[in-house]
């Protein structure tokens, strides 16, 4: 651990040396952080690596690494959950989407309401009760290895690119507003994530989510404070903003159009896709000390979420308020998105504006580090694992730290590559859901395949899997799709449902013990799941 701790350090040391403090964005942006807000941000990341050193002496074995010792409180893993899911993207992007247009794509959010009692009541169980330490093991016991493996190879795939893009995009913002170099932030984010991940694993992970988290909140709270409490802040037009004007900010669409409905049903699926075959997420679940505790940690997040959503889009309509009654000069037209960290940069007091900054670096780094630690787990356990049974645990812990380390670095030079490549914002959001969709949506459906059915075997879910990935595949590269974009991981998952089930009705595959790993026989006893498999 010491060797490799080193070299993290080491390697940090020198990209941080190798890249340039500042670029050449506009002054204004530059004079505005001054030495004190440095210094917050600086303290601040020196914590969270605090927090990787203090937990490092806990971390003797895998189970410590990769599942704190279960050991986790419902509380703290709902919390690490909100932060994982609350990226720097989400920061900016929501109250960007209220400013510009309307409060329409909360429905989204209220998806995750509506998925917590399929996660809940479907899925947590198996999780729970089979013991694993990665979510993809399941697949292994209900269909075959091969599935295993996919799915650990398909969260990989998807994964690496959202770190990548997760870095890249706080990075170009706060690069707009700040002056900061944007290959010295991401190089700052990533390898600081890399640092107090290998050292303290999966309890670092969730205590540094927990402290973000705080930070997160309170900086948009700090945010809508400051904005209410500008001089001769125009409330009674926020009010007619809400009611009365022409764009009303405040609209969530009408329960009469289609695309209400478009938003309610394909934010149920977008968040089913995290919440049934993520790592990143089921792997807080993993580390609380029972399946109690596990689903109240579920329910927990459902509920921040309303809250979470009223301040996030609410700072979106304060902001609009705000720019347009003339208190503020506005960022260049088509800039919305970095509408957050604009206010800030411009608008709050030096040493507040570094800990509210502080705050979107935290933001990133909660998702990035569950990310490398999630890759780890799944490399180390259902892909090594299964390659090299026999390994000692010890030479497990030293290969899981070392596939932390490249997995962070991986998602540097993937942030840096992007860069590289000019493309804008947009862009870049845009290749994420074009790679994450056709991943994530049939693993879901994998994952709804192996819980809900007793006759799916492996062979007609691979048909489904291939199906799903080649309509999602067709559906994104043709002009005027007939499918709304918002609706696209909803055909994915079904795809891959009524595909996977109606080949294995057709084509005979291979049947094995059902015994607790569906709905249909969880408290069956072993014979009983024997006699199931035998008949189909």
């Amino acid at each position: 651990m010491q060797r490799i701790t080193r070299i993290s350090i080491a390697t940090f040391l020198l990209l941080a040396a190798a890249i340039p403090c500042s670029a050449e964005e506009p002054e204004a942006a530059v004079e505005r952080l001054k030495t004190i807000d440095y210094l917050a941000l600086v303290g601040y990341m020196a914590i969270i690596v605090a927090v990787g050193v203090y937990f490092a002496r806990r971390e003797k074995t895998t189970e410590d690494y990769f599942l704190a010792g279960r050991r986790i409180p419902w509380w703290a893993a709902t919390l690490s959950i909100f932060s994982t899911y609350l990226s720097a993207i989400t920061f900016m992007s929501i109250p960007a989407k209220a400013f510009a247009t309307d409060w329409l794509t909360v429905l989204v959010n209220i998806g995750i309401i509506l998925s917590a009692p399929v996660t809940v009541f479907c899925f947590l169980p198996f999780f729970r009760r089979l013991n694993v330490t990665t979510i993809y093991e399941y697949l292994e016991l209900r269909f075959s290895p091969a599935l295993r493996v996919y799915g650990s190879l398909a969260f990989l795939a998807y994964q690496v690119a959202k770190m990548g893009i997760f870095l890249v995009l706080p990075a170009l913002a706060l690069t707009t507003v700040t002056g900061l170099d944007v290959y010295w932030c991401i190089a700052v984010m990533g390898l600081l994530c890399i640092i107090y991940t290998v050292l303290g694993g999966i309890e670092a992970v969730v205590w540094t989510d927990v402290m973000q988290s705080v930070v997160l909140i309170g900086g948009a709270l700090l945010c809508v404070g400051m904005v209410f409490g500008v001089e001769n802040f125009d409330f009674e037009r926020m009010i007619d903003v809400a009611i009365t004007e022409e764009k009303n900010k405040f609209s969530v669409g009408h329960p009469a159009t289609g695309k209400f409905w478009y938003f309610l049903v394909g934010g149920f699926f977008i968040q089913m896709v995290p919440f049934t075959s993520d790592q990143a997420v089921a792997q807080r679940f993993l580390t609380t000390p029972d399946e109690k505790s596990a689903a109240w940690s579920v329910w927990a997040h459902a509920a921040m979420v309303v809250p979470a959503s009223l301040l996030f889009f609410g700072l979106g309509t304060a902001l609009y308020v705000f720019y347009t009654g003339g208190h503020g000069e506005l960022p260049d037209v088509g800039q919305h998105d970095i509408i957050v960290p604009w206010f800030i940069v411009k608008e709050l007091p030096a040493g507040l504006a570094g800990l509210v900054i502080a705050g979107l670096f935290a933001a990133t780094m909660s998702s990035v580090d569950s990310g490398m630690h999630s890759i780890a787990t799944t490399l180390t356990n259902d892909v090594y694992g299964k390659l090299r049974p026999d390994t000692p645990d010890e030479k497990k812990l030293a290969v899981a730290r070392t596939i932390t380390v490249l997995a962070g670095l991986c998602g540097v030079l993937s942030a840096v590559f992007l860069t590289f490549t000019g493309l804008d914002r947009g862009s870049l959001w845009l290749l994420l859901l074009k790679v994450i969709i056709p991943i994530g949506s049939p693993l879901t459906g994998v994952f709804l395949l192996g819980v809900l059915t007793k006759r799916a075997h492996s062979w007609g879910t691979a048909i489904g899997v291939f199906a799903s990935m080649l309509i999602l595949i067709v559906l994104q590269n043709i002009e005027n799709s007939p499918i709304p974009g918002i609706l696209t991981a909803a055909v994915g998952v079904l795809t891959c449902v009524l595909v996977g089930y109606l080949a294995s009705l057709a084509i005979p595959g291979p049947r094995r013990l059902l015994a607790n790993l569906t709905l249909h026989t969880r408290e069956k006893s072993e014979e009983a799941g024997k006699m199931e498999a035998t008949n189909g």
